[in-house]
């Protein structure tokens, strides 16, 4: 048995599996599919043919705990989901965030508000996007990668698995550390390699690669190979490589 409230905006297209609950005013498009035990939160706007699997919780209204370092605006709008999306199975994604088409987003991965991904994008297994986080076109991330908050992926970036982003230079709870908070930036192009770190504030400049394992604790040039602990400049990327 569905709940499914009166307020929600369907047609005879769309189909729903079993027990899952539709809050009050939310929007489905076309051809869209609902698997089993999906929860589809207040507000939440869900495109043309897009897929939802079992077990997802979608446009969920965050609470963070009295201690995060990541505050809420006073209203946060729906979730938006663009055409074609696919949803995998025990996702969660937040009230806040604004999904491009032609994106997917796989099983058990975590997309908090305040976060903007293009189209085309592809956010893998258990991957973790954390707050205020902008993802451009084409970008790929894969299994188990952490993408702390206020870091920015541009378009055409490959994330390889078990990449870590951090955003936090302070080791106290001084309150200091709140101005200074500030993610990577990863430029268009760019690769990152399996299980590398890259440290706060840092600059992957455009189709940089980085090298599996490294620790990348500097700025890089464009167009160049780095690699070791702590990364360093190895030679400039074969233009054969190069987008």
């Amino acid at each position: 048995m569905n709940f499914i409230d009166p307020t929600v905006q369907t047609d005879s297209s769309v189909k729903v599996g079993y027990y899952s609950v539709i809050e009050k005013d939310v929007k489905l498009g076309k051809n869209v599919v609902i698997g089993n035990r999906v929860t589809l939160h207040e507000g939440t706007v869900i495109g043309d043919n897009t897929t939802i699997a079992d077990g997802a919780v979608v446009g969920k209204p965050p609470k963070p705990a009295k201690t995060s370092t990541v505050k809420l605006s006073d209203s946060i709008p729906a979730l938006e989901v663009g055409e074609d999306v696919t949803i995998g199975a025990n996702c969660v994604i937040y009230r806040g965030a604004k999904i491009g088409s032609s994106t997917l987003i796989a099983d058990l991965a975590s997309v908090r508000e305040n976060v903007e991904i293009g189209n085309y994008v592809i956010v893998g297994r258990g991957v973790t996007v954390e707050n205020y986080v902008t993802i451009g076109d084409r970008t790929k991330i894969q299994s188990n990668s952490y993408i702390t908050a206020y870091t920015t992926l541009e378009e055409q970036v490959f994330i390889a698995p078990c990449v870590t982003t951090t955003n936090d230079n302070f080791m106290g709870r001084t309150e200091e550390r709140f101005d200074k908070i500030k993610g990577a930036i990863v430029k268009k192009g760019a690769r990152v390699g399996g299980a590398s770190i890259i440290l706060p504030g840092i600059t992957i400049e455009e189709e940089t690669f980085v090298a599996a394992g490294a620790l990348v604790t500097k700025n890089t040039g464009a167009k160049t190979l780095v690699k070791g602990v702590p990364a360093k400049y190895v030679k400039d990327v074969d233009e054969r490589e190069l987008l």
